[in-house]
C-alpha cells in the first residue's frame, strides 16, 4: 500500500510513518521543506516538497496513484494564544486541509486515493463537565471548537469521491513532545498536582493506539466520518496525576490553582483547566483492541516504569 502522510516529521509522523513501513506500506511525505523530511524520516524515505499548504495543493505527483493519505499537518495547539498564534492555529487546519482536498477531488478517478484520514480533535466538543461524549455529541462554543468544526467542514469537502475519516485525538502519551513532556519535570521534583480542581476528564491515549486507530481508519472500510482516538477509560485530572506520581515514585498533592494557570498561559489554559470525557465508541465498534487501555500501564510503558 502506498500511503502519503502530511505533518510526518512530527510524534504521531514519524511513528506513523516507522509503522507503516514495518508493515510492508511505501510511505510518501509532504513536507515543506524535502531535506529536512529526509533528515527526519531517513534517506530511504519518499519525500515531497509542499512549501505554502496554506497557499496551494500539494503536487499532484506525490498524490496520485497513492491508496491513502494521512493528514497530520497543523500548528502546534499548546502555546500562548495571541491573535496571531489563533490565526496560525486556524489557518494551518482549515486552509491546509482545504488545499490538500482541491489536490485529490481534482485527480482523475482512477490516480485519486481510496481514502482520506483527517487528523482532528476531542476539543471538537468543547468543554462538557463529566458528560460522556461519543462521536454524536455537538461540538462545542470556544475556539478550539470552532477551529476543529471548520477543519472537519474541510476534510469533509472531499466526500463522496474518497471515503473520509475524521480522527478527533485527544491528549497522546509519549515518550517525547506533547503534553507528557510538559508535566514529567514539576513532578519528578515532587511539585505536581492536580489542576483547577482536578475534576475535569482527560481524553487520554497512548501513541502507539493512535497509530493503531490510524491504521485502522486506514484499512477498515467502515472507518468513516469522526472517530474518537481515545482510551477507552478516561480519568480525571485527579486521578491523572496520583497515577503519574506513583509511577515517578513521586508525591502528586500539591494543587495548581486555576488562576496561576490563565496567567501561564493566558485563553490557551481552557485546554488544561477543562476537559472531555471522550470515549471511542466507533473503534470499539470496529473492533479495534487497544495497547494499552488503562493509564498506569500506559505511563510505565511511555516512561520505562
Amino acid at each position: 500500500m502506498r500511503v502519503v502522510i502530511t505533518g510526518a516529521t512530527g510524534t504521531i509522523g514519524t511513528a506513523l510513518s516507522a509503522a507503516l513501513r514495518a508493515r510492508g506500506d511505501q510511505v510518501v511525505a509532504l513536507s515543506r521543506d524535502a531535506d529536512r523530511g529526509r533528515h527526519a524520516l531517513g534517506p530511504e524515505a519518499e519525500v515531497h516538497a509542499w512549501p505554502d499548504p496554506l497557499a496551494a495543493p500539494p503536487p499532484a505527483d506525490a498524490l496520485r496513484r497513492a491508496d491513502a493519505v494521512v493528514h497530520l499537518l497543523g500548528e502546534p495547539v499548546a502555546q500562548r494564544w495571541t491573535d496571531e498564534s489563533k490565526r496560525r492555529i486556524r489557518d494551518s487546519r482549515v486552509l491546509a486541509t482545504r488545499h490538500l482536498v482541491t489536490g485529490l477531488t481534482t485527480l482523475a478517478d482512477d490516480e485519486r486515493p481510496r481514502v482520506l484520514v483527517s487528523q482532528s480533535a476531542t476539543g471538537y466538543y468543547g468543554p462538557q463537565g463529566d458528560q460522556p461524549l461519543d462521536e454524536s455529541a455537538p461540538p462545542g462554543t470556544d475556539f478550539l471548537a470552532d477551529v476543529v468544526t471548520a477543519w472537519e467542514h474541510e476534510a469533509r469537502q472531499a466526500e463522496p469521491k474518497l471515503r473520509v475519516s475524521l480522527t478527533r485525538t485527544g491528549i497522546v502519551l509519549s515518550p517525547s513532545g506533547g503534553a507528557l513532556s510538559k508535566m514529567l519535570p514539576f513532578f519528578k521534583l515532587g511539585i505536581g498536582g492536580p489542576v483547577a480542581g482536578g475534576r475535569q476528564y482527560v481524553p487520554w491515549i497512548h501513541l502507539a493506539d493512535v497509530v493503531g486507530a490510524l491504521e485502522c481508519a486506514i484499512d477498515d472500510q467502515g472507518a468513516a466520518g469522526p472517530i474518537n482516538v481515545t482510551a477507552p477509560n478516561p480519568v480525571t485530572n485527579t486521578q491523572l496525576s496520583t497515577v503519574l506520581g506513583r509511577v515517578l515514585h513521586r508525591p502528586a498533592v500539591l494543587p495548581v490553582p486555576g488562576f496561576a494557570v490563565k496567567l501561564l498561559y493566558g485563553e490557551m489554559a481552557e485546554m488544561v483547566t477543562t476537559g472531555q470525557r471522550a470515549r471511542p465508541s466507533k473503534l470499539q465498534a470496529l473492533g479495534y483492541r487497544f495497547a494499552h487501555p488503562e493509564l498506569e500501564e500506559a505511563l510505565r510503558d511511555v516512561l520505562g516504569g
